[in-house]
């Protein structure tokens, strides 16, 4: 039992640390950290600045998907997160097609 239970928490532990690493690459936070960093000179400071911050907005999403998983039927759990994804999508589009139709100033 103790051998399925290492082999699940690797396997969560793995897509997790892949999920989020992949999702942040290149993203406004990331720029905005490489900027900060930059213009303070302090990179280190910056780092662990940034690194709580991503623990704390990460603690907001487990403590909520935690109590989502607690109160939802996992059908509806499931069909929630798709709506969500797909506005998501459809908005992050928006922003999109709104960048390449603006002019440039």
């Amino acid at each position: 039992m103790e051998a399925k239970e290492q082999q699940g928490f690797s396997a969560v532990l793995l897509t997790t640390f892949t999920t989020v690493f992949l999702a942040e690459l290149g993203d406004k936070t990331q720029i905005a950290t490489l900027l900060l960093s930059a213009q303070s000179g302090k990179p280190f400071i910056v780092f662990l600045g940034a690194a709580a911050a991503l623990i704390c907005s990460s603690l907001v999403g487990v403590i909520v998907g935690r109590w989502l998983s607690k109160n939802l039927p996992p059908q509806q759990f499931e069909y929630m997160a798709g709506i969500l994804m797909i506005g998501l999508g459809i908005w992050i589009g928006s922003q999109a097609i709104q960048g390449l139709l603006s002019p440039i100033h």
